[in-house]
């Protein structure tokens, strides 16, 4: 049996995720049901066991592991001054949104995406202004409406957007171009770019990954891009981030804000357990990626055969599947409650996220092929069941 396929009981853990009754399955929760990677494993039994826990910092090795690893995985080596080290990436988005924009301001997002952003934007105060994704209902997929992006980005009051590249929930990362005409629509209109990089790391074909930092030097004076090992390797729990920011004065303006929030001092496992990560774990990383291409195809040609009321919207990132549901039902909260009550699935609803998102459901399949498959024919019965009676 290889190392994700696995079977690891989560319940009784203080896992948010299996936190549920005996027989329910969760695929809600973004994180993984595998275990992580045996340097990161080692790296922190050795802190554990030297015993001593005192204030800490990072220092050259930790930058220089994160400079490593995009430079040897994305082909893009950021310049170590440019980072600052963060409690998480949602922390520093909650933190830019504070000390970059003011009360009142818009912040521009492009809904259907990740219901964070509206938590971090509406609980300090400022408003949230949407450029819808564009979906496209033929060819399955999401394209950026650049005429009605402009529009929010010109008005007076707009101050930041958030950007999620790859963009969850919709599974999709932004080409290289894409990511020049967002920047240089922000750059015009004096717009701070901020992007939120967690899932970067799974991202499979083309188009490829293309961190944001990596873009000309002219159009990333205005940007802020967050990375974070958490999604990549499952270690969430861990609490680290790392905050990539070009330009010295808005870098100075964002390192206040961490520090003020008290969000720049690492846990004891922080700093070891990433420079493992980034420097020791990329054949892990890979080999995940592989069992999640399969679990991808598994699921896609389950649907297409078994589930043909449903389409699979998502196109080459994240672990996150996006699932069309239009035809069942324009009420994505009421059909994952009524699946869950029914099968046991527990399933996020698409509403969460906004724009379009009543009409999907996000399903998590990073976990081994059999919970895989299971969740399939759940989701089967109670679509079935569900459309018997509705």
């Amino acid at each position: 049996m290889g190392e994700f396929d696995q079977l690891i009981s989560r319940r009784g853990t203080d896992s948010i995720k299996w936190h549920v009754k005996d027989g329910e399955l969760p695929m809600w929760i973004a994180d993984m049901d595998f275990k992580t990677a045996p340097a990161i494993l080692k790296a922190m039994r050795e802190k554990v066991d030297f015993g001593v826990f005192g204030y800490e910092e990072p220092q050259s090795d930790y930058f220089n592991a994160v400079a490593h690893w995009y430079e040897t995985e994305h082909h893009a080596r950021p310049e170590t001054d440019w980072m600052l080290y963060c409690t998480g990436v949602v922390p520093a988005i909650s933190s830019v949104v504070q000390r970059i924009s003011h009360v009142g301001d818009n912040v521009v997002v492009q809904a259907p995406v990740y219901d964070i952003f509206y938590h971090s934007i509406e609980n300090n105060g400022r408003h949230v202004l949407s450029s819808d994704l564009i979906y496209d209902q033929q060819e399955h997929r999401y394209l950026i409406d650049f005429t009605d992006l402009e529009a929010k980005l010109a008005e007076p009051l707009t101050t930041l957007m958030i950007l999620c590249n790859p963009h969850n929930p919709v599974g999709k990362v932004w080409s290289r171009d894409e990511l020049i005409q967002i920047s240089r629509l922000c750059q015009k209109h004096h717009v701070v770019l901020l992007s939120d990089e967690i899932h970067g790391d799974l991202v499979f074909g083309e188009p490829a990954y293309t961190p944001l930092f990596s873009l000309p030097e002219e159009l990333i004076q205005n940007t802020i891009t967050t990375v974070s090992p958490s999604k990549s390797f499952n270690v969430a729990a861990l609490h680290a981030a790392t905050v990539i920011v070009p330009n010295e004065n808005l870098r100075e303006s964002v390192s206040r804000g961490i520090n003020n929030d008290e969000l720049g001092e690492p846990n004891l496992l922080a700093i070891p357990a990433t420079i493992a990560a980034y420097t020791q774990s990329a054949d892990w990383l890979h080999a995940l990626k592989a069992k999640l291409v399969g679990n991808r195809k598994i699921v896609d040609r389950f649907v297409s055969t078994e589930l043909t009321e449903v389409q699979l919207v998502s196109e080459n990132a994240t672990y996150l599947l996006w699932f069309d549901v239009s035809q069942v039902t324009d009420d994505a909260e009421k059909l994952t409650a009524f699946i869950r009550k029914q099968t046991g699935l527990f399933l996020s609803a698409g509403t969460v996220y906004r724009g379009n998102g009543h009409d999907f459901l996000r399903m998590n399949i990073a976990c081994p092929t059999e919970l895989v498959e299971d969740g399939l024919h759940r989701l089967k019965q109670g679509i079935t069941e569900f459309e018997k009676l509705n």
